[in-house]
């Protein structure tokens, strides 16, 4: 898209390239050979683009950011010498940080009968985002965070969504959603200050 700074025009990419890339590589090597009639596709909408493979995962999409299966671990190695793609398992946390530092909405992973979906969205801001769009980014960040060794906190996730300090009982309620539907837990339950509670994924 081109957008204008300072009086002039530029462009800006409305996709980050290594997201992109990282999905595309995945795209190629987790698809399922033995679907006739299948290949990868790639979709590009108004407001997202959508990279599928043919066949299902071995792991459930929650676990993308922590856990590795390659389903052609020969074509993997082909594809990491050139660096196509990255080391083994890191290709989904360079997909999500990627998306947080571009400030889009959380990348969707969907698992349909013969085919994985990888769905990246156009730039949303906190309030156009609805309930399962600011779930799916409160759970992806708080598992960023978690395999970078650090913590979630009503601060960190604010700041990824870029608000203000104000806007910290907003954050409060995301975080309880996300709770809610089970994909986080508190570090320390003992815990009740709602400014120094840190929280982790549920299957940490």
């Amino acid at each position: 898209m081109i957008v204008i700074e300072q009086a002039l025009r530029c462009k800006v990419k409305m996709f980050p390239e290594i997201a992109l890339r990282e999905l595309l590589a995945n795209a190629l090597i987790h698809q399922d050979f033995g679907e006739t009639g299948a290949s990868v596709m790639v979709e590009l909408y108004d407001d997202r683009i959508e990279i599928s493979n043919p066949g299902k995962p071995f792991i459930p999409a929650d676990r993308f950011i922590d856990e590795y299966r390659s389903r052609n671990e020969r074509l993997a190695d082909i594809m990491r010498r050139p660096g196509i793609c990255e080391e083994k398992g890191s290709g989904v946390d360079k997909v999500i940080q990627a998306a947080e530092f571009s400030q889009l909405p959380a990348p969707d992973f969907r698992i349909g009968e013969h085919r994985t979906t990888a769905v990246l969205f156009a730039h949303r801001g906190f309030e156009e985002m609805d309930r399962p769009d600011r779930i799916r980014a409160c759970y992806q960040h708080c598992c960023l965070r978690y395999v970078m060794n650090e913590r979630m906190t009503n601060q960190s996730l604010r700041e990824r969504f870029h608000l203000p300090e104000r806007k910290s009982p907003h954050i409060s309620q995301v975080i309880a959603a996300t709770i809610e539907a089970g994909k986080i837990k508190p570090t320390d339950s003992a815990q009740t200050s709602m400014r120094y509670r840190s929280y982790t994924p549920f299957w940490a």
